[in-house]
């Protein structure tokens, strides 16, 4: 996130051969640049001005323009135009390919929608829009405009997915038992103070949802779907949600999410910014004779088996670098739109739950000073460790802080 300003398919798109060739050169044997606007570069958006940068290097795009409120110093190629916000950047710039958005969670709808209403491909950051409502018309837009739309979920790039669904499909875990996630990590004060919306589930009546497990932690359960294969809303027979908070926010920031696949899988997501310190998350396939744990922020994929524990490390794909592939071949999005569906109904049973439970002073301990200091749930670390494991939510395992109970959202007809 940054500060402001159809499924996949097994094969080529419909359009893909016209897609393929659109801005190739006549006489030359490679795709042209592809035009790129970047809309938001400061938070995140420095990561896909840093990135472009790599791309445009190598002669796969032309960062033309970005658009921000606050305008970067010194960090825009000279050829890139700036602009304020969207909408003056669109008046002015003409032949687009790729528009990315990497804003504030509470733009991400009407920006994308203006974006489809051109003639480029769309890049969205995570999450993709705060509510489920949005979501519908975004996916409505995109196939009216007959668009790409890659979502901005980069843990989705790592090859150890594929390792793991070779795993699950050989049989080597026994019969796939339950999903868990697990993400522990620290947000200070200042982390709340970064922006108007941090924290936030709302501002002045439009939805932002800037919880732990719809945000700072959303590639933990983005992650958890995608390997239980749930990707589109139909995917996902239900969600619970349990949700509290330490910090004096709007939103949760110590929580437990629970689905049930369609076909019956239990995922459990037990996710805390609270933690004494932060552990790199993780994702754990438990299987009737054996495990599996990927960190999938370092594409690192740990084994345990009757046979003994292996450990590999594997690459990853670039979200902007596939979609470049997809529009000039037709290779398969990563993280198409429609495949953030399952995610969605998690965003909005959060979303529309009660407000997170406030967790009492005598389980919360305080660490740092100023700005600096952040709240530490008293032994979390182990709470978070059993949510996962016995798939059951904090009041359910009985800890003393826990005085709320599931909620169960009501997941909509497919």
């Amino acid at each position: 996130m940054a500060t402001p300003t159809g499924t996949q398919s097994p094969g080529a798109p419909a359009g893909a051969a016209a897609t393929a060739g659109r801005g190739a050169a006549a006489g030359t044997s490679g795709p042209k640049a592809a035009r790129v606007a970047l809309v938001g570069v400061h938070g995140f958006g420095t990561h896909h001005l840093r990135n472009l940068q790599r791309l445009q290097a190598a002669g796969a795009v032309e960062l033309v323009a970005v658009a921000d409120p606050q305008p970067p110093a010194g960090s825009v190629p000279a050829s890139a135009r700036v602009y304020p916000g969207l909408d003056e950047l669109l008046s002015a710039t003409t032949s687009l390919d790729l528009v990315i958005v990497a804003t504030p969670i509470q733009t991400h709808a009407p920006l994308a929608l203006a974006a489809l209403r051109t003639d480029a491909d769309l890049y969205l950051e995570k999450p993709p829009v705060a509510s489920l409502a949005d979501f519908n018309r975004l996916c409505d837009a995109a196939a009216a405009s007959g668009r790409s739309v890659q979502i901005g979920f980069q843990s989705l790039g790592s090859h150890a997915l594929q390792e793991i669904e070779n795993l699950v499909a050989a049989g080597t875990l026994g019969t796939l038992q339950g999903i868990s996630a697990t993400g522990r990590w620290v947000r200070d004060r200042a982390y709340y103070k970064r922006s108007l919306w941090a924290g936030k589930r709302s501002i002045n009546g439009v939805d932002v949802v800037d919880g732990v497990a719809t945000n700072p932690l959303a590639h933990a359960v983005a992650t958890a779907l995608r390997i239980a294969g749930a990707r589109t809303t139909a995917d996902v027979a239900s969600v619970e949600t349990e949700l509290y908070r330490a910090n004096d926010i709007e939103s949760d920031d110590t929580s437990v999410i629970r689905i049930r696949t369609a076909s019956g899988l239990p995922i459990t997501c037990a996710l805390t910014i609270c933690a004494s310190e932060s552990v790199e998350p993780y994702v754990t396939l438990q299987g009737s004779a054996g495990t599996a744990v990927f960190h999938y922020t370092e594409d690192r994929l740990t084994v345990t088996t009757a046979s003994g524990t292996t450990e590999e490390t594997y690459g990853r794909e670039d979200l902007t670098g596939n979609l470049l592939s997809h529009r000039n071949s037709g290779s398969p999005l990563i993280s198409p739109l429609p495949d953030s569906g399952a995610f969605m109904l998690v965003l909005e049973a959060v979303r529309t739950a009660p407000l997170p439970a406030v967790i009492g002073e005598a389980h919360v301990r305080w660490e740092g000073d100023g700005d600096a200091a952040h709240a530490v749930v008293i032994d979390i670390e182990a709470a978070l460790e059993r949510a996962g494991r016995e798939h059951a939510t904090f009041s359910e395992l009985g800890l003393p802080w826990a005085t709320s109970a599931p909620c169960t959202f009501s997941v909509p007809a497919s």
